[in-house]
């Protein structure tokens, strides 16, 4: 009877899945930050400096949802005598924001465990520093001992990163809001000031700005890494103020105007994509990153202007449809890290260093939105396509593995479990296969590693009221 269920309960068999990921990881790297399923050892990314433990925190709210209680007893206990900052290091801001401050303040929200407020809030002060810049927009690395920041070095002309500095609204607000210090909510309405004062190229972002002269670098323009989360966080800070942020809500719609005016294409074939701007000219390809777009067009809708609630949920609908397509046209049924829409060719990667998929969620968040927003039933079999082919070519015996080419026969595992696989991927997954009412889109927003942070309902000096 049991094993009846798993076939006609797909929520099951994603719970199934994150046990696997987690299991392994607990196994094989546990208190390290990735998992190496095939060498079954610890990976460790340079983008969290000396910070241990990046699964154990990103999973630490999928876990509390799937009411897998005894693995997040072990991980809590873990973050109270193990997760430390107090480390020499440099680290990514952006990144550290959204797995780690985003995966505490969720595990405090979820749960009520104090720990984790008081790491999330440690974890804010130490990310502080990164603001020391002439005009109060964050270097994207920082040593957390020192303080010393840096930008990376491939950036243009020493720019700071659109997506990187715009994804750390959410995570600031909240911080703020637990540990009563505004300073957090400061740092990041001044980068909206910043924003607010400089002209926008046909009403677009470029993805380079500098932090001491406050210009813009390169014009280059995208919806996919590099701007994409930019674009997010403004929606859901007007989202998550309960649709008081009116600044937020006015760029996000200005943005989008844009964006559907230069970026917003139809391929001869009728698919839907959004390209790069270079300059004033079009790149028309499209990355995996900017499938998560469709979702949040999709999230949007409702607040759109003039009664275009339809068209940016049909928007979603398209921007869906091409990143099926995407995993459609490959042999393995997930899609590639990029793919093209020129010389002929439609949704496919031409570039053998784009035709990788390393565990990526955003198409399947976008399916998990559009399910929720319109109860399509062809978003639920679509994401039911990306399980069977996440069993086939990524599931190994020591977990998860990204996979180096989408469009090979014969699997070539790059042999790492990233930990937004088990923040996202299979969260999303198991939202898309569960009743609408796990945390419900009116008390719940996500951040962009999936950390659901609450609503901040005007009428609540009292943060308790807003948990489910």
């Amino acid at each position: 009877d049991f094993l009846l269920n798993q076939h006609y309960n797909p929520a099951f068999v994603s719970l199934q899945m994150m046990k696997h990921a987690w299991d392994n990881y607990k196994r094989y790297a546990w208190g390290l930050n990735e998992l190496k399923p095939i060498s079954k050892q610890g990976h460790s990314s340079n983008l969290f400096g000396n910070i241990q433990g990046a699964t154990i925190v990103d999973a630490l709210d999928t876990l509390y949802i799937m009411e897998m209680k005894e693995e997040f007893k072990e991980a809590k206990e873990w973050v109270e005598k193990n997760l430390d900052f107090n480390v020499n290091a440099e680290i990514s801001v952006f990144e550290v924001n959204i797995r780690f401050v985003g995966g505490l303040l969720s595990a405090y929200y979820l749960s009520g465990e104090e720990v984790f407020r008081k790491k999330a809030v440690e974890l804010g002060e130490k990310l502080l520093p990164a603001f020391n810049t002439p005009t109060g927009i964050p270097w994207a690395l920082l040593n957390i001992k020192s303080g010393i920041g840096r930008n990376w070095p491939w950036a243009s002309g020493g720019s700071s990163i659109l997506a990187e500095f715009g994804t750390l609204h959410l995570e600031f607000v909240h911080l703020s809001h637990l540990s009563g210090n505004p300073v957090f909510a400061e740092k990041v309405m001044n980068i909206r000031k910043v924003l607010n004062r400089l002209d926008k190229p046909e009403g677009l972002y470029p993805n380079y700005l500098n932090p001491s002269s406050g210009q813009w670098g390169q014009h280059h323009v995208s919806i996919g890494g590099l701007g994409d989360s930019f674009y997010e966080y403004l929606l859901k800070a007007w989202l998550m103020s309960d649709k008081t942020d009116e600044e937020g809500k006015k760029m996000y719609y200005d943005a989008v105007q844009a964006i559907q005016t230069h970026l917003i294409r139809k391929s001869s074939g009728g698919l839907t994509y959004i390209a790069e701007w270079k300059g004033g000219l079009l790149e028309h390809k499209m990355g995996h990153l900017t499938c998560f777009a469709g979702g949040m067009f999709a999230l949007g809708a409702d607040g759109a202007p003039d009664d275009k609630t339809g068209h940016h949920i049909e928007l979603g609908a398209e921007i869906a449809r091409t990143c099926h397509e995407s995993y459609d046209r490959t042999s393995m049924k997930l899609g590639p890290e990029a793919f093209r829409f020129d010389g002929g060719v439609e949704a496919i990667a031409t570039r053998q260093n784009e035709k990788y998929y390393i565990l990526r969620p955003e198409v399947i968040e976008t399916y998990m939105y559009m399910w929720r927003l319109t109860h399509d039933p062809k978003y639920r079999q679509w994401g039911w396509e990306a399980v069977e082919a996440l069993e086939k070519h990524c599931r190994v015996d020591g977990g998860y593995s990204g996979i180096r080419d989408v469009y090979n026969n014969h699997e070539s595992h790059d042999d790492v479990q990233q930990s937004f696989f088990l923040s996202e991927t299979l969260k999303y997954l198991y939202l898309l296969f569960s009743e609408d009412d796990l945390l419900p889109f009116e008390h719940w927003v996500f951040n962009t590693e999936a950390h659901p942070l609450p609503v901040l309902h005007k009428d609540n000096g009292n943060k308790e009221e807003n948990q489910k």
